[in-house]
């Protein structure tokens, strides 16, 4: 029998080696690098909009694989998503990730993201699980130009 646990670490690593998202393309309407100077992850992210929805989200980065599964997450969970729908989601992930474990992370809104949930019992690695997001906010914030 697979545990949450485990299921989850297995989600991790298999976004992290079929990262969805992965690779720059051009026409963003916002970008953002980010770099977490405590461990070296990174990651320079794209956001393709029309209208007033996240048509995509291209990305690059190097890291551990939180922070790549996270990155290759996000692309599944705002591409779609209204420009405002997005902006809630990255502030509902965060607060999650923040939460020490005491907020989950809702499934029908994050998908594989649930399997990044853990992660918020280790403030060490919230950072990574994060990295991704803001830079998905500071892009949105540029694409808006804010």
């Amino acid at each position: 029998m697979t545990t949450d646990a485990g299921l989850y670490q297995e989600l991790i690593l298999e976004h992290d080696r079929e990262r969805h998202g992965h690779g720059l393309r051009d026409g963003a309407a916002g970008e953002s690098h980010q770099r977490n100077p405590v461990c070296g992850d990174e990651v320079l992210l794209r956001l393709h909009v029309e209208g007033d929805r996240v048509a995509d989200v291209s990305w690059q980065g190097s890291g551990c694989a939180i922070s790549m599964a996270s990155a290759s997450v996000l692309h599944d969970v705002v591409v779609g998503l209204s420009l405002d729908e997005l902006g809630e989601r990255i502030e509902l992930f965060r607060d999650a990730m923040r939460s020490k474990g005491r907020q989950e992370i809702d499934e029908e809104l994050f998908g594989d993201a649930i399997a990044l949930s853990g992660v918020s019992k280790f403030p060490a690695r919230v950072k990574c699980a994060l990295l991704s997001w803001m830079a998905a906010e500071h892009a949105l914030d540029t694409a808006r130009g804010l």
